[in-house]
């Protein structure tokens, strides 16, 4: 099954690399005889993917993208195979979207004239208050 990255794109199973390997760190007795780690391997270069996903992917700055253009996960977050696989595909799709993900060009705004009005009234307001708290001349 093809992994949806939106309505008009979606990558074939073919073109990303699973392999299971044994996870590090705790794990009791299994941990030593069972490969429940995935690690996921995507060329960007030989994928079907439209040209915009591949140089948006590429110009990322990301250290599970490395000089052949191949993102690299390694999932091992659960005790299933199952569960690091799906671990993985949705990391893939989420560093996919995230890259191809156009922001909004921020708009600089000025504060209004009220903004301005209440600022420089609240500066004269506490600048009267400390001028009470002066020394008390009789």
């Amino acid at each position: 099954m093809p992994l949806t990255i939106s309505n008009h794109v979606a990558i074939p199973d073919e073109e990303i690399q699973i392999t299971a390997i044994r996870a590090q760190g705790a794990g009791g007795q299994n941990v030593n005889k069972v490969a429940t780690a995935i690690h996921l391997r995507f060329s960007i270069h030989s994928s079907s993917l439209p040209d915009f996903y591949k140089e948006r992917l590429l110009s990322i700055r990301d250290s599970r993208l490395n000089q052949e253009g191949e993102i690299i996960i390694k999932a091992q977050r659960y005790r299933t195979q199952e569960k690091n696989r799906e671990d993985a595909l949705a990391r893939l799709k989420e560093i996919i979207l995230t890259a191809t993900s156009i922001q909004k060009k921020r708009r600089p705004t000025k504060p209004s004239k009220s903004a301005k009005k209440k600022r420089v009234d609240k500066k004269v307001q506490r600048g009267k208050t400390k001028a009470l708290r002066g020394r008390v001349i009789d």
